[in-house]
């Protein structure tokens, strides 16, 4: 694959050889949402999240100022996220951020509806793809009995719904995102989580229902595509890890990633990769 690059390919043959040798049954997959299942470019612009789609066309999804307001939030703290801030400012920044998102979402009338006429508009209008070979790698999973965790800054239902709606959402994926609380009426009217690309390794995995599971499965894959993903697996008791980053832009070190990464995919690759790994785990 001209867009793979693996830093150090003898230290990754040998942990792909040990997670092989253990087999199916000691594994899980702990991966991101956006631009990692999913396309990193749409059309030849950076595809947007989500979450980014509920800003399309003003008034489409929300009340009419919504779009305005989402994307002052977001020329706030965007170029924070990105910048060289020490990592504590962030995390305080990013939680400000996505508090005051979701506090704008309930006031423009965010509710069940919204969330099921948005993710049909993105299925039908494309803006909004798995990459290639992502629904062979669930398919894969859910064939075997493998756990898929799904830790995500984007909203939890959005994502529930798009995979709902592409028919794989299956009994072995779970999802931690952001959550809203919803009254009898399908609105909006609190926040039970709140989750940014700096706060998943506060995101504890013993309320999912597979927790007892996971622990069995101390082998990981680790997908994702930014630097804070890699924190998804701390405080995890884990024996091999293989962390896979998808780089799709230069808003990151891609020095830095060299080193929190196993192997890089870039230009927006496939999951030939992911699903080749997957292929060697024995029995």
């Amino acid at each position: 694959m001209n867009n793979l690059l693996i830093p150090n390919p003898q230290g990754v043959e040998k942990l792909i050889k040990k997670i092989s040798e253990q087999g199916k049954r000691k594994i899980h997959v702990l991966a991101d949402f956006d631009r990692t299942l999913t396309k990193a470019f749409y059309q030849g612009q950076k595809a947007g999240s989500l979450i980014s789609h509920l800003r399309k066309d003003k008034g489409r999804y929300l009340t009419p100022d919504y779009a305005e307001k989402a994307q002052e939030l977001f020329n706030k703290y965007h170029p924070i996220e990105i910048g060289s801030a020490p990592i504590e400012e962030k995390k305080q920044k990013m939680y400000e951020w996505w508090k005051l998102h979701k506090e704008l979402l309930i006031d423009s009338g965010f509710d069940k509806r919204t969330i099921k006429q948005a993710v049909k508009d993105m299925i039908k209008e494309r803006t909004i793809e798995f990459r290639e070979g992502v629904e062979d790698f669930l398919s894969y999973l859910h064939k075997n009995n493998i756990p898929l965790v799904i830790m995500s800054s984007s909203l939890e239902d959005l994502i529930e719904e798009f995979m709902k709606q592409k028919k794989v959402l299956t009994d072995n994926v779970y999802i931690i995102g952001n959550k809203f609380e919803f009254g009898k009426n399908g609105k909006a009217v609190g926040i039970e989580r709140i989750v940014h690309v700096f706060s998943k390794n506060e995101m504890t995995l013993e309320n999912l229902p597979v927790y007892p599971e996971l622990l069995k499965r101390k082998n990981i894959i680790l997908l994702g595509d930014s630097l804070g993903d890699i924190e998804m697996v701390e405080g995890f008791d884990y024996e091999n890890i293989l962390k896979i980053g998808f780089y799709n832009d230069s808003d990151e070190d891609l020095k830095a990633f060299k080193k929190m990464y196993d192997v890089l995919i870039l230009s927006d690759g496939n999951f030939d990769y992911v699903n080749d790994v997957l292929r060697q785990i024995k029995i």
